[in-house]
């Protein structure tokens, strides 16, 4: 873990108003420990933007991993060398402390909205590599082979034979790289991105803060990961057959 001092060049940079509504709402809300639902109503405006900053910081990543992570994962399909490689590298920069990643960044490409997204998108490919790697390679292989006697290309069988079988599998990676940007995206003020984390970390002992950023933020999660969902069910309507 790092040491708090190691957070002090982007911590320094942040703007004394940042904190100070949070922390004058304390004084407003003694009682129950700080947990007022009145206090959270009276001022659920406050999070509106930053529950904006944080629905880019979720849906651009996961939408620059997919078209990152697809194309290794296709290339790793037709050049069976590279797999290995491709794996190392997503799966090296997925261990990279999530806080560290983005202060290491700032050096590189200073703080704001863009720093954030290449942290978050790096994040997601990993686990949406592995899933498009893995349901191609699960497409059997009798499939490929009455395609081939059909006469179709290699082209043509990648797209109309082991992508449209792979989808569930793609998709099923999809989702937990939803879920697992809104939480990451919760350290994006370290790079000046804002999203709701600015918010916890604003007051983190006002209990009526940290409880209002949160549950937006699993709220979020929940919607995004429904949304893919929806996108699954309109990309495999054989599967909605099936299963009636």
């Amino acid at each position: 873990m790092m040491p708090l001092a190691s957070y002090a060049p982007a911590l320094a940079q942040l703007d004394d108003n940042f904190f100070g509504d949070r922390r004058n709402a304390v004084n407003e809300c003694p009682g129950n420990n700080g947990l007022c639902p009145g206090w959270i109503f009276d001022n659920i405006d406050q999070y509106l933007s930053p529950l904006w900053e944080h629905v880019l910081l979720s849906i651009v990543p996961l939408v620059l991993g997919f078209l990152v992570a697809t194309t290794l994962a296709l290339l790793a399909h037709r050049y069976k060398f590279l797999g290995t490689g491709f794996l190392a590298i997503v799966s090296a920069l997925f261990t990279i402390p999530s806080i560290a990643f983005y202060l290491i960044l700032l050096n590189v490409t200073g703080r704001g909205f863009a720093t954030a997204v290449i942290v978050l998108t790096a994040y997601t490919l990993v686990l949406i590599y592995r899933n498009v790697q893995t349901g191609l390679e699960e497409v059997p292989r009798e499939m490929v082979d009455v395609a081939e006697g059909m006469g179709l290309t290699r082209r043509q069988i990648l797209f109309r034979v082991e992508l449209p079988m792979a989808l569930p599998t793609i998709f099923a990676g999809l989702r937990i790289a939803a879920s697992s940007t809104v939480g990451i995206a919760g350290f994006a003020f370290f790079a000046g991105a804002g999203g709701l984390g600015q918010e916890i970390f604003a007051a983190p002992t006002f209990r009526g803060n940290v409880v209002a950023a949160s549950v937006l933020m699993i709220l979020l999660a929940t919607v995004l990961e429904l949304a893919v969902l929806a996108v699954q069910r309109s990309f495999t309507p054989w599967e909605r057959a099936v299963s009636t």
